[in-house]
């Protein structure tokens, strides 16, 4: 039976120390920063074990910003808008979506998510997976919103190569977390 994971005092918020079980409140979880991808709760320790089966983040996008580059992946994912507007590019078509949209992602859908003209929050769940498995087009639709390769990999590490690293950082803004 597992334990209840201490949690750790980081400059922006609360991570758990260990694996294990705990509660935290959206307003004390710890954050990270992305200068193109925007803010992600960071509900795991990302210097400790990942969750095994389910990976979920709250994700917030300034305008312009990408929640990922255009893929697929062999795992489902989902995505739920909390507040604001963004472009979901999915299979070739764009769709609006704004606060409380919901998007269904199977396993083998090509797609990224943009912030439209103000700043977006979303919450994502997706099941864990393969990273060899990913794969990154270079649909045009995609590229017109800066969330594509240059070049089509199956490779993380190139395809995310001159995207800048991820920092700790909270969100602003008018959200109830802030």
């Amino acid at each position: 039976m597992p334990d209840e994971a201490p949690l750790d005092n980081w400059p922006t918020g609360l991570v758990p120390e260990r694996a294990g079980w705990y509660v935290v409140n959206l307003r004390d979880v710890a954050w990270a920063e992305h200068p193109e991808q925007g803010y992600a709760t960071l509900f795991e320790n990302p210097r400790g074990e990942p969750m095994p089966e389910l990976g979920i983040r709250v994700r917030v996008l300034q305008p312009g910003q990408m929640l990922s580059l255009y893929h697929e992946e062999n795992a489902q994912e989902a995505f739920l808008v909390l507040a604001g507007e963004c472009v979901l590019v999915v299979e070739g078509q764009e769709r609006r979506l704004r606060a409380w949209d919901f998007f269904h992602c199977p396993a083998g859908t090509e797609h990224a998510i943009v912030a439209g003209d103000g700043p977006v929050a979303l919450l994502g769940a997706g099941a864990r997976h393969d990273p060899e498995l990913l794969r990154y087009p270079v649909p045009e639709l995609a590229a017109r919103y800066g969330a594509s390769v240059a070049k089509e990999t199956t490779d993380p590490e190139e395809a995310y190569a001159d995207q800048g690293e991820w920092d700790l950082g909270r969100p602003g803004g008018d959200f109830p977390w802030s």
